[in-house]
């Protein structure tokens, strides 16, 4: 929850949109401005004071405990033109905080956290668990002296400028390791842990099993990813409890799934009790992994049967490719969650000119791996190729990456063995559409006129079907030096069934800063006048221009009895 927290009518103002438009998240406190915000503060996750920073500062200052748990908070200045994180900037999320805010009001953030600041992400803000001399490598990044990156373990880091071997390290691992002087360790959650029990077994024998497992393995507990069993012991309240004290999922099969793992040590016991020969080691197995530590059974001071066993797997860091429709090239259609996995990315890969859109958006250490038109087969499995190495991947596609770009090609190339992630993106019909009007207010379809990898046979029954069905098409891909037949071919299968006077809009460039439109018709358009960076819309026989605007109506009784009227 955020407090919010305001002192005066204009303050009051800015705190009331902030609440309007973050309704479930947001907490309005009231009453004198010094209890307001101690309540806050004791309450919430986070706070947004609409006061002046000083009064801000003196207040929460004696209330400062540890920035790992203190909440963040943001002061905003009541004329709502700066939001300023004062306190808990990465463990609070006051950073992320504070541009939220300044996208609802048109705040201006100001986030002076060092690694933010520098564009580059901060060590406790991966999402895993850190230890070690996190200032001191910290300030190297940001110095640019040498920092080597260890990954003992593969998995999918945002972009750091990391290389040569120096004074300082960021090592990734699951090992039962200390930080060096100058070193981070990384904790990667890739450690799995089977359980099996008997019924009614204490939660602390299942806890004092597992932790000793780890630690004679010389592995981290903080590595720890989930604790896995059968479903016949989903709700063994030992088990169920102590995965709650380890901090992780409980995670079930059932015993059908288990028994087809092969194991190294089978047994009767629970082939008899719930139906597979292994619990503990199938169950840590049964989604691969390399396991560590076989089947162990705990161990009982009273000399009384074992009442648990568990077993380790290490899982492979799985890839991440995020497939990134950039929209049609403007900046401002370039949704804020494209830009969060452009810059989460460590490595790029997309065509040399749709890099340069975007390149000031990627962090320091990103790899790029560009190339050249006609090489799409090529860059997706580039992409997928680096996605199995455990990097954090994304490619990216004008447009929707899914509408005649990068995605079919790289998903035909990727297996389950990666983590796979769309972007939705603004289309070229989508913006073509918004520029013409409302020409695609009824039912649609876009059809891409290059043969290059479709037979013009499939092409052209596809243009007769949209034609005889009466759908509204736009053409993608509808002329170029090379092939300049197919549009007027097109046209004319069109012409069977729409009258000249159709409506047909023509957008070139659209969004860009050579954009150009123009409404015609189907009679009278001139397909020379039309290229590769072109998007042709002809309407159906209902769509209309209208006020020099071209709109299909969506086919309700007031619209055709206006029809009827006019």
């Amino acid at each position: 929850m955020i407090g919010l927290i305001s002192a005066t009518a204009a303050g009051a103002a800015a705190r009331d949109r902030l609440a309007a438009a973050w309704p479930d998240r947001t907490r309005v406190y009231e009453g004198p401005v010094g209890d307001a915000v101690r309540r806050a503060f004791a309450e919430c996750e986070q706070l947004v004071c609409f006061l002046a920073a000083g009064a801000v500062v003196r207040i929460v200052g004696p209330l400062l405990a540890d920035k790992a748990s203190d909440p963040g908070v943001v002061c905003v200045d009541e004329a709502g033109r700066f939001a300023v994180p004062l306190a808990g900037g990465h463990g609070g999320g006051a950073n992320e905080l504070a541009r939220a805010v300044g996208e609802v009001l048109g705040a201006e953030p100001v986030v002076t956290t060092a690694t933010d600041a520098a564009d580059l992400p901060g060590l406790d803000t991966l999402g895993l668990p850190v230890e070690g001399d996190v200032a001191g490598v910290s300030r190297a990044l940001l110095d640019g002296e040498p920092v080597a990156l260890r990954a003992e373990v593969p998995w999918p880091l945002p972009p750091l400028p990391v290389g040569a071997e120096g004074a300082y390290t960021i090592r990734l691992t699951d090992r039962l390791v200390g930080a060096a002087p100058g070193e981070v360790v990384l904790r990667p959650p890739s450690l799995v842990v089977g359980v099996g029990a008997s019924s009614g077994v204490p939660a602390e024998e299942v806890l004092g099993l597992v932790e000793t497992a780890l630690r004679e393995a010389g592995l981290s507990a903080r590595s720890l990813a989930e604790v896995a069993t059968v479903d016949a012991k989903a709700e063994e309240p030992g088990i169920v409890e102590a995965a709650r004290r380890l901090g992780v999922p409980l995670v079930t099969y059932p015993a059908g799934e288990l028994a087809g793992i092969e194991v190294p040590n089978p047994s009767d016991a629970p082939l008899a009790a719930v139906g597979t020969p292994s619990v503990a080691e199938a169950a840590a197995l049964l989604r691969g992994g390399e396991l560590l530590v076989p089947k162990r059974k705990s161990e009982r001071v009273d000399g009384t049967p074992a009442m648990a066993t568990c077993a380790v797997v290490r899982r492979p860091g799985r890839g991440r490719l995020a497939v990134v429709g950039l929209g049609p090239g403007a900046r401002d259609l370039l949704t804020p969650r494209a830009k969060a996995e452009l810059r989460r990315a460590a490595v790029l890969v997309g065509l040399d000119q749709y890099v340069d859109q975007i390149r000031d958006l990627l962090r320091p250490g990103t790899r790029v791996l560009e190339s050249g038109l006609g090489a799409e087969e090529e860059r997706a499995r580039t992409a997928v190729e680096e996605a199995r190495k455990g990097q954090a991947v994304a490619l990216i596609g004008s447009g929707d990456a899914g509408v005649y770009a990068m995605a079919s090609p790289a998903l035909a190339e990727a297996s389950d063995d990666i983590d796979v992630v769309g972007v939705p993106g603004v289309t070229a019909a989508l913006a073509a559409a918004a520029i013409l009007g409302a020409p695609l207010g009824h039912d649609h379809v876009s059809i891409s006129l290059s043969d290059l990898h479709t037979p013009w046979e499939v092409i052209e029954r596809r243009v007769r079907a949209a034609a005889e069905a009466d759908i509204v098409v736009t053409f993608y891909n509808p002329r170029s030096r090379g092939r300049d037949w197919q549009l007027p071919k097109a046209l004319a299968i069109l012409a069977e069934h729409r009258a000249p006077a159709t409506p047909v809009g023509v957008v070139r460039n659209a969004s860009r800063p050579d954009e150009s439109s123009r409404l015609t018709t189907l009679g009278a358009l001139d397909p020379a006048t039309v290229d590769m960076m072109t998007v042709v819309t002809v309407g159906n026989t209902a769509t209309r221009e209208i006020a020099g605007r071209m709109v299909t109506p969506r086919g309700y009784r007031w619209q055709s009895g206006r029809e009827g009227a006019a």
